[in-house]
């Protein structure tokens, strides 16, 4: 989904996203892929894709899903991070498709040193560097905790 263009296929999502770097291929660019989750009667998973053009804004999409399950705090940080895992893998593996490789991507964590999260982070930060990318906690993990929590409520 994305709030101005609204819903998407993945590859749309791609082209724009694409035809949003090539609009100024000279800038610095970050594109990063945070989820975080709502726990109700049923858990609400949100991944948020950001591509960050330095100093310029930015264009995001996002994805929603629901869950039945009622999963413990520690299943939901660690599906949260397989979730953001898994959409990165796919852009990683188009963007090289598509000689696009030199886009690094970030994977943003809705963990941080405060609160019951500052347990989970050696383990989750260790998937996602392990994975090959690069992994921000709180209060820099923007692309979770501001972008996807907007979108769990």
């Amino acid at each position: 989904m994305s709030p101005t263009r609204g819903r998407l296929t993945f590859e749309q999502l791609f082209q724009d996203l694409i035809g949003y770097v090539c609009q100024d291929p000279e800038a610095h660019y970050r594109l990063i892929i945070g989820t975080d989750s709502q726990a109700r009667e049923e858990t609400t998973f949100v991944t948020a894709i950001i591509i960050h053009r330095a100093g310029k804004g930015a264009r995001y999409y996002y994805s929603r899903e629901q869950s039945r399950s009622v999963r413990s705090f520690r299943q939901r940080i660690f599906y949260e991070t397989a979730k953001s895992l898994e959409v990165a893998g796919r852009l990683a593996a188009k963007l090289s498709e598509n000689g696009q490789s030199d886009l690094d991507i970030e994977i943003h964590l809705d963990v941080g040193e405060n609160g019951p999260s500052r347990d989970l982070i050696r383990e989750v930060v260790g998937m996602v560097t392990g994975s090959g990318f690069e992994a921000l906690i709180k209060p820099n993990s923007y692309g979770a905790s501001k972008v996807a929590d907007k979108y769990t409520k």
